[in-house]
């Protein structure tokens, strides 16, 4: 399971009486597999772009892997083209599952068995839906993830939406001004698909990520935020 580090000495962090500890991810193996998985073409965009764009740079030697179980080829053209731009070309492996949209608790048997697929990835960090997502497809993900991977470290992302079940996440990934317009700036212009949607906005995405960056005090104003279930330090 991949471990969280707190950055500074004991003496260093009684002095930031005003600031929040603040963690590190440690130093992951050149080899590490960070699965992300999604129900739809712009799930892992929306709920934790920012923070795949901050790993990869971080650690370029770790392999991102993407998990996508529903999209058409219009869909699938949109996802690889927002993947090159946002962590540059060839840097994430896109896997397709190609199942019916809204419709995953009806196919169980065989989502389940493409989600334990992915074992053979051995992933030491997997970023997933909330559990207490509302939409059928990505509650049954999120619950798949966690009955499939059971010594990793899951984080689990938000997608803002009609059905207002946000919560309130403890896990905070503090994002760039610069890491945060790319992602604004990719699902506006690398998915077309969604354009008509009335909460597919840069508003509402750039709203999100500046409300949970006053939440964990983020340095740049910014962050996306996660449940972290189980974190070992």
């Amino acid at each position: 399971m991949a471990q969280f580090r707190a950055n500074g000495s004991e003496g260093q962090q009684h002095e930031m009486e005003n600031r929040m500890l603040t963690l590190t991810l440690g130093d992951l193996a050149p080899d590490t597999v960070v699965l992300c998985i999604g129900a739809h073409c712009d799930d892992i965009e929306i709920g934790c772009g920012a923070t795949i764009r901050r790993i990869a740079r971080e650690y370029p030697s770790c392999r991102i892997v993407w998990a996508i179980f529903s999209g058409d080829e219009t869909r699938q053209h949109e996802s690889r083209a927002a993947a090159r731009a946002l962590l540059g070309e060839g840097r994430a492996e896109l896997l397709f599952m190609k199942f019916r949209e809204s419709h995953f608790p009806g196919q169980f048997e065989a989502v389940k068995a493409a989600m334990e697929s992915l074992k053979s990835l051995q992933p030491g960090v997997v970023f997933t839906h909330h559990l207490s997502d509302r939409h059928q497809d990505h509650k049954m993900l999120a619950e798949l993830t966690w009955n499939t991977f059971r010594n990793h470290l899951l984080l689990e992302y938000e997608i803002p939406k009609f059905e207002g079940d946000l919560g309130a996440p403890n896990v905070f990934f503090q994002a760039s001004q610069e890491d945060v317009e790319q992602k604004v700036h990719m699902l506006m212009t690398q998915f077309p698909s969604q354009l008509s949607r009335s909460w597919f906005t840069p508003e509402t995405f750039r709203a999100l990520l500046r409300i949970r960056g006053i939440e964990c005090m983020s340095e740049s104003g910014y962050a996306e935020a996660f449940h972290g279930r189980k974190l070992r330090f």
